[in-house]
C-alpha cells in the first residue's frame, strides 16, 4: 500500500484548503464577546429570579416549545438513549469551563458527537467514490476511516481549545482584577459592590472575567447559600487562583476576618506569580530559539561569509 505522488500532493493540497477556508471562516464567524457575556449575565440574572418567584408562588409551570432544531437533536439523543450524557456533572462543568451555557449546550454537544462522524464519513464516502476513485480499496478505506477518526474526536478538540483559551484569558486578567477588588473594599464597597465595579471597568479588556465575575454577583444576590455561589464560580472556571480567591473569601465570611487584608495577600501571591511565569519563558527562550537559529539563520551566514571566497576561489581555478 503506498500513494503516487500526484495522489499525494492532491491530498496535501486537499488539506491546505481545508485550513485556509477554516482560517478564513474563523474570523468572520466571530461576535461580539462583550454583548454576548453582557446578556449571558442577564439572562442568568433573570433565571436566578424566576427561580425565586417559583419557589414563592405555588403555580403550575408553564411549558416552552422547544425549536425544531433542538427538538430534532432531542430526538436523536432520545433514540440513541443518550439521556445520561446530559445529566453528566462532568460535561456540564467542562462545558461552563469554556464559556458555553444554557439548557442547550450539552445537548448540542452530544449531538454533534454523534452526528459529526457520520456527516464526514458521508463526505470522505462522495470523496472516495469521485476524486479518490482511482485509488486502491485500501486506500479509500483509509480516508473514510480517518474520516471517521476526524469527526469523532474534533467536539473535543474544540471543547478542550475553548476550555484553555478561556482559562488563559481569566488568569491574564485575575491579578488586576484582585487589585481592583482591593482598591474598592478599602473604598468601603461590599464584596458584592465591588464585583460589579470589577465588570464595569474590565468589560472591554477581560470579558470572559467580567462575565464569571457578573454571574457570580447575580448568583450572591438571588441564591440565599452563598457557599453555593462561591463553589459554582471556582467550577466555571477551573483555575486553582480562583479557588483560592472563593476559599479566602468565604473563610473571611465565616470567622469574621478583614477582607480587604485577604485580598492584598492573594493579589501579591497573583502578582508574584505572573512575574515568575514571565521570567520562566524568558528563561526558557533561548533553548527555544537555538534550532531555528540553526535551520534558518546559520545556513544563511555561512553563505554570506563564505559565498565570496568561494567564488573568488573558483575563479582563481578556472
Amino acid at each position: 500500500m503506498s500513494f503516487d505522488l500526484p495522489n499525494l500532493i492532491m491530498l496535501v493540497a486537499a488539506v491546505a484548503a481545508f485550513a485556509s477556508v477554516l482560517a478564513l471562516a474563523l474570523p468572520l464567524m466571530a461576535r461580539d464577546r462583550l454583548a454576548s457575556r453582557l446578556r449571558a449575565v442577564a439572562a442568568r440574572r433573570q433565571e436566578l429570579s424566576a427561580q425565586q418567584r417559583a419557589a414563592l408562588q405555588s403555580g403550575g409551570r408553564r411549558k416552552i416549545q422547544p425549536r425544531r432544531r433542538l427538538a430534532l437533536m432531542r430526538a436523536v439523543v432520545d433514540r440513541l438513549k443518550l439521556q445520561d450524557l446530559l445529566e453528566a456533572r462532568e460535561l456540564k462543568s467542562r462545558l461552563a469551563q469554556a464559556g458555553w451555557r444554557g439548557q442547550a449546550a450539552p445537548l448540542t454537544y452530544i449531538f454533534s458527537r454523534v452526528a459529526l462522524p457520520v456527516v464526514l464519513l458521508a463526505a470522505g464516502l462522495v470523496y472516495a467514490t469521485t476524486v479518490f476513485a482511482h485509488l486502491p480499496l485500501m486506500n479509500r478505506a483509509l480516508i473514510l476511516i480517518g474520516a471517521m477518526g476526524v469527526g469523532t474526536y474534533l467536539p473535543v478538540i474544540w471543547l478542550t481549545n475553548a476550555i484553555q483559551k478561556r482559562q488563559f484569558a481569566i488568569g491574564r486578567a485575575f491579578p488586576d482584577a484582585l487589585d481592583l477588588m482591593v482598591i474598592c473594599v478599602d473604598a468601603g464597597l461590599s464584596v458584592e459592590s465591588a464585583l460589579g465595579r470589577v465588570v464595569d471597568e474590565m468589560g472591554e479588556n477581560a470579558p470572559e472575567l467580567a462575565e464569571e465575575f457578573g454571574l457570580t454577583a447575580a448568583e450572591l444576590a438571588f441564591i440565599g447559600d452563598r457557599r453555593h455561589a462561591w463553589e459554582n464560580f471556582a467550577s466555571r472556571t477551573g483555575l486553582p487562583q480562583v479557588k483560592s480567591l472563593t476559599t479566602t473569601l468565604l473563610q473571611s465570611e465565616k470567622y469574621g476576618t478583614p477582607v480587604s487584608q485577604a485580598l492584598k495577600v492573594l493579589a501579591q501571591e497573583n502578582r508574584d506569580t505572573r512575574m515568575s511565569d514571565a521570567e520562566k519563558k524568558a528563561a526558557a527562550l533561548p533553548a527555544k530559539l537555538t534550532v531555528p537559529m540553526i535551520v534558518f539563520f546559520l545556513p544563511v551566514l555561512f553563505v554570506v561569509i563564505a559565498g565570496p571566497a568561494a567564488i573568488q576561489v573558483s575563479g582563481i581555478m578556472k
